[in-house]
């Protein structure tokens, strides 16, 4: 198809008075990368806080007894009072493509005393080597190590520690129900302090290994709480799930397979209240930018009205006066798009990469039981660029329409006339 007449006018005028040109372009340009940078920083805040509310304790997925929730009852094991097979059970979740960890964990509620402090604690019965493949909460710890199974070894956190005024190698002494009813209680050494900045976890969570846990609270070793998953991303967790809880049920009763997002569905809500704002802010920064580019485009055109008059004595119809006009918004729109992209695809790559810390001049924050680091981490949106591409175009397009419209307007006798 032969290039059109008026898309070279367009074009060519854009070269009349260059400086303004690239001043307008760049306006439009650097309302692209506003939008491209705030959404992604956004989106980076939305990953690392999904990321970190998942991966530091959790897990991107939970298995368990279908009783075991909401009550986290000692009772409610995997199996029932009879057991499982776990080792079976991880050997089947293990070779699940989405699945990157699986650990098996033991949990109680109890009373942890040091001399004359005593504290309300959760105990978490663990496999090291297993969890310290899934979760970050005990790597590193920050003084000690890890507990060795059979030794009545024991971690607590930092705020804990403090609280009982404990340090490494001091005896604690333990206190819960067994599962038999009994009162269970017996002394464990403090081998490991850790820490992850929130502090009810801090201050909360005991961690043993599973079948010293097990022990004390007279429970087989088949009978496991839970099995905490870890996905290759959070947001496959749904999926993993469903089928998961396809090949595990039929072997050991009712289990339930519960994704992250049905645990902590206020997160969800948080993340989808974020992505409700992008076009929100693509309105509100191309809105702002549409009335420079209009003014610029009215100025340029009032400059030509007596070629725009000579046009129309010569034959032009308004309509072509309007699309050489037009076609200026476009090309207007290509220059701004590709000053953009020059602008931006570096930046993004930067910061996605290798974002800047900003813990210099900003405190870890905690939203929703999530912990963030402080920096400028943007996450890659495609789909999202071309969107904020077409309203780019859509914006110097909508711009030029008043000056084409006043530029089909100009009364070729009158302006070549000096009126």
């Amino acid at each position: 198809m032969p290039e059109s007449p008026w898309s070279r006018i367009g074009w060519r005028n854009l070269g009349r008075n260059r400086k303004r040109t690239v001043l307008t372009a760049l306006g439009l340009a650097v309302g692209f990368f506003a939008v491209v940078f705030i959404v992604g920083w956004s989106q980076g805040i939305m990953a690392e806080m999904v990321e970190s509310a998942t991966s530091l304790v959790n897990g991107q997925l939970e298995i368990h007894d279908a009783e075991y929730r909401p009550d986290r009852s000692i009772y409610d094991t995997i199996g029932g009072r009879d057991g499982a097979d776990v080792d079976a059970l991880l050997r089947a979740i293990d070779v699940d493509p989405s699945v990157v960890a699986a650990a098996p964990r033991v949990y109680a509620g109890g009373l942890i005393s040091s001399g004359d402090a005593t504290s309300a604690g959760m105990f978490m019965g663990i496999d090291p080597t297993r969890e310290l493949t899934l979760s970050r909460f005990l790597d590193p710890l920050v003084e000690g190590r890890m507990p060795v199974s059979g030794q009545n070894e024991m971690l607590v956190g930092a705020e804990m520690a403090r609280q009982l005024e404990a340090g490494l190698d001091d005896e604690l002494v333990v206190v819960s129900s067994g599962a038999d009813g009994s009162m269970a209680n017996d002394l464990f050494t403090l081998v490991g302090i850790f820490q992850t900045g929130l502090v009810e976890l801090d201050a909360t969570f005991a961690v043993m290994p599973i079948g010293d846990l097990q022990t004390l609270l007279v429970l087989p070793p088949g009978r496991i709480h839970e099995i905490a998953v870890s996905t290759v991303d959070p947001w496959i967790a749904e999926e993993t799930a469903a089928r998961l809880g396809g090949a595990l049920s039929a072997g050991e009763g009712p289990l339930e397979v519960v994704a992250w997002t049905t645990l902590n569905p206020a997160m969800v809500d948080y993340v989808a209240l974020g992505e409700s704002m992008y076009f929100i802010i693509i309105i509100i920064v191309f809105s702002i930018a549409i009335f420079g580019v209009a003014n610029t485009m009215l100025m340029a055109t009032y400059e030509r009205r007596r070629e725009f008059a000579v046009m129309l004595a010569l034959g032009a119809t308004p309509r072509s006066v309007r699309a050489v006009v037009l076609h200026e918004g476009v090309a207007l729109g290509g220059i701004s798009l590709a000053l953009g992209a020059a602008m931006t695809l570096p930046l993004m790559v930067w910061f996605h990469t290798a974002p800047p810390d900003m813990s210099w001049a900003i405190d870890d924050v905690t939203i929703m039981g999530a912990l963030l680091s402080p920096s400028l981490r943007v996450e890659y949106d495609i789909p999202f660029w071309i969107l904020t591409a077409v309203a780019l175009f859509a914006t110097a397009l909508l711009a030029s329409l008043l000056p084409a419209w006043r530029a089909a307007r100009v009364p070729p006798a009158d302006t070549l006339a000096g009126l």
